[in-house]
């Protein structure tokens, strides 16, 4: 079978209507727009209201994503959803699929947290090498503010709802350029979603747990410190592989977790700021959602132009972390 190379040729992404400002958060939980802003960089944040589903967000950017790219839905042969809050615990990819009319696509969700998008793209593109599938549909989307604990607040101003999606295609050329991706579970205590169980008695001696899910719980300082570290070195490694030098980047898109950690990161490569994209003040952290949100909205503003090199690197709980360098378009 012959390899085949990757095209990244459609964007698409969409979020909820309902914003709140850093002003507004300060009348549910004792902060203000100065201290959020000043240490994170969000002003505001995007929430998706109890109508609303995560099916929904990632079937609107997907839309968009589709019809960039110049295909049909049932054109599609895969469909992968990066997420770790899907509207149903068995995954939500396939409720998707039905809702575009993807009928010849198979589709599974992925869960990577914060770094899902760039897993999910390095997975993707593996299906289009080996010449299995010809086009891809990928999907970052998640709705965090359902697992918040609005009473937290050093993690209830960070996260906001959203989704974003791309469709990859077999191409001539082969636009992934490079990548390289990471796992670290002894420090997963670090950053958790976790499993909340309560013992039930189902007979004498025998106990089962009946389970929920604790809102997430960070260690801030300690991922800061993780991401401004390993971030840095997993983008040169990616660079490394696709044989290029960090001045030959058009545009560095980092995952949207804290603006500290995407200019220190900047800095520790030598990019320039008009080099970055950042979109996280309007929309704060959206997981898995951030990379293909603002990548989408860059390519939409013009900035970002066919064959522009990106350098995307996502990292989050797991705690994970990778880099994809991509041309952008076929």
């Amino acid at each position: 079978m012959q390899n085949l190379g990757v095209a990244i040729t459609g964007s698409g992404s969409a979020v909820p209507a309902t914003s709140l400002h850093n002003q507004t958060l300060s009348e549910v939980v004792e902060t203000s727009d100065e201290w959020i802003a000043t240490r994170t960089g969000i002003r505001q944040r995007r929430l998706a209201l109890p109508s609303e589903s995560l099916s929904v967000l990632a079937t609107a950017a997907s839309s968009k994503a589709i019809a960039a790219s110049g295909i049909k839905p049932e054109d599609l042969d895969l469909i992968l959803l990066a997420t770790s809050t899907p509207d149903d615990l068995f995954g939500s990819a396939c409720k998707v699929q039905a809702q575009l009319g993807a009928t010849n696509a198979v589709a599974f969700d992925l869960t990577a947290a914060c770094s899902g998008f760039v897993f999910g793209l390095v997975t993707a593109a593996q299906y289009i090498r080996t010449g299995v599938y010809k086009n891809v549909l990928l999907i970052g989307a998640d709705i965090l503010s359902r697992w918040v604990d609005w009473e937290d607040r050093r993690t209830c101003v960070l996260f906001g709802d959203g989704a974003g999606a791309v469709v990859l295609q077999a191409d001539k050329s082969d636009r992934l350029l490079g990548f390289a991706l990471k796992s670290d579970g002894t420090q997963n205590h670090h950053l958790n979603l976790a499993y909340a169980g309560a013992s039930q008695e189902l007979l004498t001696g025998v106990n089962v747990t009946k389970g929920s899910y604790q809102p997430i719980t960070m260690n801030g300082k300690e991922v800061y410190r993780f991401a401004i570290q390993k971030v840095p070195e997993i983008i040169d490694k990616a660079l490394f592989q696709a044989n290029l030098s960090v001045d030959k980047i058009d545009w560095l898109l980092l995952h949207q977790a804290n603006q500290r950690i995407i200019d220190a990161v900047a800095q520790r490569l030598n990019v320039p700021e008009h080099k970055v994209i950042s979109n996280l003040a309007q929309y704060g952290n959206t997981s898995a959602a951030s990379i293909p949100l603002a990548l989408d909205e860059a390519v939409r503003q013009g900035k970002i132009k066919p064959n522009d090199i990106v350098a995307a690197s996502g990292f989050g709980a797991g705690l994970t972390w990778g880099a994809a360098i991509f041309q952008w378009g076929r």
